[in-house]
């Protein structure tokens, strides 16, 4: 009987039941999210290494430092937090343990903490808010993911060092602990909802706006789910795991959509554009026109 069960769910008899959503095809959702999950980690990596390789140069000897390097370290930073977050949901696919319990409570703030961040630094460099010498982008959204830190640091020392407990929490615990979180959301989303600055910085603003609003949106079905939908339906716990999982797909890939993609798209247009102009000093005497001078110089500093 347990063999005929085995081969009905495309999973081996003695595999670990905490295992079985990674192969069992009555119950899709475990490999469709990790289809998804595979391929967004895949990409993320490919345009975190293309980042990395574009701040060696900006930052080495065919380049230079200033804003473009902070912004790529700043992208750098956030591909990282979203192949995190593509990575994650493994560990919500298998069964809660002792050993992805710490996994889940830590890694999942951090990470969407370094996300959200690194979009309100974002939204306020394209608003020009800089400092002087252009990393302040990068430091505010590594100092602002650290209090997320901080908090799930704390919260496992207390409940496995110091009352010397298993790894368990309720769902209104787990909301609890990335409440600081949804608080850069929301100061996120609120800094994004004004005038962008002209030429392309309006742009990338506008995407911005859009991923953020996106990202809301999730965050307010998956929560909502977990803290009384589930309950309501009778589906509790048995669709914790799976609301979760699917959330941070969907976050992820709406991260990396919305501002990932177009981020490095910028960052190597940019670079591509300044490549191809060429020198014409035909009449640079006689006529001067300061909107095109005003439009490159724009460019450039918001990239």
């Amino acid at each position: 009987v347990s063999i005929l069960a085995a081969e009905n769910t495309g999973c081996g008899g003695d595999l670990n039941p905490e295992f079985y959503f990674l192969c069992d095809l009555r119950s899709a959702w475990g490999i469709v999210v990790q289809v998804l999950t595979a391929l967004g980690f895949l990409i993320s990596l490919g345009l975190l290494l293309a980042v990395l390789v574009r701040w060696m140069c900006v930052c080495g000897p065919c380049g230079r430092r200033g804003v473009r390097g902070a912004a790529c370290a700043s992208t750098a930073l956030f591909l990282l937090a979203v192949a995190g977050i593509f990575a994650l949901p493994y560990s919500f696919v298998v069964g809660l343990t002792e050993q992805t319990c710490p996994v889940r409570v830590f890694l999942f703030g951090v990470l969407f903490g370094l996300a959200f961040a690194c979009l309100l630094a974002r939204v306020l460099a394209v608003r020009g808010c800089r400092g002087r010498r252009g990393w302040t982008e990068p430091g505010l959204a590594l100092a602002l993911a650290l209090v997320q830190v901080v908090i799930a640091v704390e919260w496992l020392l207390v409940v496995m060092v110091r009352d010397r407990g298993p790894c368990s929490y309720s769902q209104e615990e787990f909301i609890m602990l990335l409440i600081y979180v949804m608080v850069l959301l929301a100061v996120a989303t609120i800094s994004s909802d004004s005038q962008w600055p002209q030429y392309h910085g309006r742009l990338q603003g506008a995407l911005l706006s859009l991923t953020l609003l996106l990202s809301v949106a999730i965050w307010v079905v998956w929560i909502t789910l977990l803290t009384r939908g589930n309950r309501e339906l009778g589906h509790r716990p048995s669709w914790d795991d799976p609301v979760i999982s699917i959330a941070l797909t969907a976050n992820g890939w709406v991260l990396l959509l919305g501002h990932g993609f177009n981020q490095v798209r910028f960052m190597l247009c940019s670079r591509q554009s300044a490549k191809n102009q060429t020198a014409d000093f035909s009449g640079w005497i006689i006529t001067v026109d300061p909107t095109q001078f005003v439009y490159h110089q724009k460019l450039f500093v918001y990239y």
